[in-house]
């Protein structure tokens, strides 16, 4: 029997404005218009096992839902935070009487991600019998979190977080459904788009808080940023979205782009990313993408980490920016870090092979018999403090492992190896005159 407080408890506007054809689905165009991949499916009334990837706030659940009215399953939703096989093994009986009775199942599991490896393999003989159609939706990278064999026996669909022309269409179907308008002027209401950051239930929920207002008293940006609050960004430092951001910001800086740079700076920043892993890796953005090319973008990197350290934040986090600015318009070559790469694939190829007597200290009597140190040129003491002589194992064919680049301060050390291999072959021609 339904209570009186039941009886009169309001939907939320999220649930009220909840699509109830695949039609009415906002934002996910690619996936339910023409010739996208769940429109065929739906058109053809048979449905393959699914996993939805997206943010929250996209439609995941919404879609699952109507796929299984469209195409005549029965849908069984679980969580997988708070299921376990236990429940897994409940849905697959049921399943199985109700595929014996001529109906079969669409098991929607919200957070796939969550259930781990052995869970995972749970589903595989019930997807592959066709007990069940899988449909799993997770807010996570699915070749991350989802092992291979289910990921082998179903499609991944990609959701786009919503853009604003869909945020928009959200809100003016929620002021038809609750016939008045926002008390918002137009810059709030744009401030109200950006603060639902993609994510329409949440847009949903900020407007409900809204529709309580009086219609007449119209609320600005200022106001509306005191009445409620920003979504808090997508951002988990563990997972897809921390190792997104740091690659942005790596290749801005790689790429001279200071103003995107600072841009993908404040955002993992504004994710709560700890501001000594981002110091760690502008170091390496000095040592791999700028090296010699300009020798202080170290030093500028590794002053800000300790700025950093000193200060802690929010005052350290703007020497940080100042050493991501540094680097990202400073020259840039790689040259130091392929040249290392080279070398390093050569020491493995040549094995233990030793180095020439001559460049070998010899502080016993033996080792001077056996030719250690014999015809050593002290550098100093040659013109230009340059011997020319060679410093690979004997019999190695001398390779060429740096190259500078034409740009900053290896344009001069270019010019410094030119002058010494010409020297070089001199002197070894002398040598051979001798």
């Amino acid at each position: 029997m339904t209570s009186l407080f039941e009886a009169s408890a309001p939907r939320p506007l999220a649930d009220r404005l909840r699509p109830t054809k695949l039609d009415e689905v906002i934002g996910q165009d690619h996936l339910l218009k023409g010739d996208g991949p769940l429109a065929r499916m739906a058109a053809s009334g048979r449905l393959a096992s699914l996993i939805l990837w997206g943010p929250p706030g996209c439609g995941k659940t919404t879609i699952a839902r109507l796929l299984a009215e469209t195409t005549d399953l029965a849908f069984e939703p679980l969580s997988a935070v708070f299921s376990g096989v236990a429940d897994l093994r409940k849905v697959f009986d049921v399943a199985k009487k109700r595929r014996a009775a001529g109906q079969g199942t669409l098991l929607f599991v919200d957070e796939i991600h969550r259930f781990n490896r052995a869970q995972q393999d749970g589903f595989l003989p019930y997807v592959e019998d066709g007990t069940v159609v899988l449909v799993g939706a997770t807010t996570e990278n699915p070749s991350f979190e989802l092992n291979a064999a289910l990921l082998s026996r179903a499609q991944v669909l990609i959701l786009q977080r919503l853009d604003a022309t869909a945020l928009e269409q959200l809100l003016e179907r929620a002021e038809e459904i609750e016939e008045r308008k926002l008390p918002l002027d137009a810059d709030a209401r744009t401030a109200l788009l950006d603060m639902a950051d993609g994510d329409g239930r949440f847009l949903l929920n900020l407007a409900e808080e809204l529709f309580r207002f009086p219609a007449d008293k119209q609320l600005d940006r200022a106001r509306l940023t005191q009445v409620i609050q920003r979504r808090a960004p997508l951002y988990d430092k563990s997972q897809e979205g921390h190792y997104n951001l740091i690659s942005a910001l790596h290749k801005s800086v790689r790429g001279s782009d200071a103003d995107a740079s600072l841009y993908w700076l404040a955002r993992m920043f504004d994710g709560g990313e700890d501001p000594r892993y981002i110091a760690r890796r502008v170091v390496r953005m000095a040592v791999e993408d700028i090296g010699l090319a300009d020798p202080n973008a170290l030093t500028q990197a590794l002053a800000a980490w300790e700025t950093y350290e000193r200060l802690g934040s929010p005052e350290g986090e703007l020497a940080i920016a100042q050493a991501v600015l540094y680097c990202a318009t400073a020259p840039k070559s790689n040259a130091a870090y392929s040249a290392f790469g080279e070398a390093k694939r050569a020491a493995k190829e040549s094995g233990s092979v030793m180095p020439p007597k001559h460049i070998l200290n010899a502080p016993t009597k033996l080792m001077k018999q056996v030719g250690y140190g014999s015809g050593y040129d002290y550098d100093h003491n040659a013109p230009d403090a340059f011997s020319g002589q060679n410093y690979f194992p004997d019999g190695m064919k001398r390779p060429e492992f740096y190259k500078p680049v034409d740009r900053g301060f290896e344009r001069e050390l270019g010019k410094r190896l030119d002058h010494w291999s010409k020297l070089r072959e001199e002197r070894s021609k002398e040598r051979g005159n001798k």
